[in-house]
């Protein structure tokens, strides 16, 4: 190639970049020109979807265009995720990501079609939520030390929605810190945990306490102790299992993910409007209700907690030996 034709073909290039640089922003400049999708791996009703149609609604009022939600419930929320990652990554597809699906799933399961963080652009977290030790309200015990000294005994046993899931796995982590003799019994769901709970049938239940606000403050249930760094506002009276002499630290967090390839002016302008619908009063108000606390971590901060988050759940795996059936 002749000095003739590499400068021609280097300013073809350069004038190709500069098109596609001037495409990708005119893009982001008229983004959005149609409703965006939000896909929610778990059914219409339960605290996910809560989180998710809260921001939802708020969002759509900042950026200019609704966002829909599509539930896609199954497998933990992997359903949801690995449908996203599928779709076109131009903004108009966004997953509500949870500590479930791109946390707790990376750390246990082998067989996923995604991977994270790999196939996600991550936009903002919203939200975390303690996990929770629940007794009934009419059990004997009425303490977390008095669950330790009768677990310790081998008498007890505790509930959790389903094997291999992010409840589970931290739950292992708290028989392994406090040397805890604990017989796990895995459910399909949290109402078919209530019912045997409230029976006696199965001795306690862990799991993110805030969709049982209901129950709990009418006293059919009992929290023992929260899974946060500090006490939760909303039960000043509640040990953290860290104080309490378990030193686990583990929260179930929500956030919004994009597909892979996404460009990054539309993030940009999806991360503004989501700062903006976080200090809403009706965001702020659905979230505190039960204790949850927003987030503020967004990009390569909430990605960083994400690899983070495996990290710890790979440890409970690896600790406890821990196989999805």
């Amino acid at each position: 190639m002749n000095a003739h034709s590499w400068t021609r073909r280097c300013a073809a290039l350069a004038a190709a970049a500069c098109l596609l640089g001037l495409t990708t922003a005119a893009s982001a400049n008229g983004y959005p020109e149609q409703p965006i999708r939000l896909l929610i791996g778990f059914p219409p009703g339960g605290g996910g979807d809560l989180y998710g149609r809260t921001i939802a609604n708020e969002l759509g009022k900042h950026i200019g265009k609704p966002l829909v939600v599509e539930n896609k419930p199954g497998a933990g929320g992997n359903i949801a995720a690995e449908l996203m990652t599928q779709a076109k990554p131009d903004g108009y597809t966004l997953l509500l990501a949870m500590s479930g699906n791109l946390g707790s799933a990376p750390a246990i399961r082998n067989n996923l079609t995604y991977k994270v963080p790999d196939d996600f652009v991550f936009i903002s977290q919203l939200v975390e939520t303690p996990y929770g030790l629940v007794v009934s309200g009419d059990s004997k015990i009425k303490t977390i030390q008095d669950y330790i000294t009768t677990a310790k005994g081998g008498q007890l046993s505790y509930a959790s929605t389903g094997t291999g899931g992010a409840a589970q796995i931290v739950m292992e982590m708290v028989k392994q810190q406090g040397n805890l003799d604990v017989l796990h019994v895995p459910y399909k769901g949290s109402g078919p945990v209530m019912t045997d709970l409230m029976s006696g049938l199965v001795g306690s239940f862990f799991a993110p306490y805030t969709p049982l606000m209901g129950q709990i403050n009418s006293g059919k249930l009992r929290v023992l102790a929260v899974s946060s760094e500090k006490r939760v506002p909303s039960m000043p009276n509640v040990p953290t299992l860290k104080e309490s002499g378990i030193d686990v630290v583990m929260t179930q967090w929500y956030g919004l993910v994009a597909p892979k390839g996404t460009p990054q002016p539309i993030i940009d302008k999806i991360t503004q409007a989501v700062k903006q619908a976080m200090q809403t009063p009706e965001v702020q108000r659905v979230y505190r209700a039960d204790g949850a606390q927003e987030s503020t971590l967004t990009g390569a901060a909430f990605r960083e907690f994400v690899l983070k988050d495996i990290a710890n759940y790979k440890r409970g795996v690896e600790r406890g030996n821990l196989k999805v059936e």
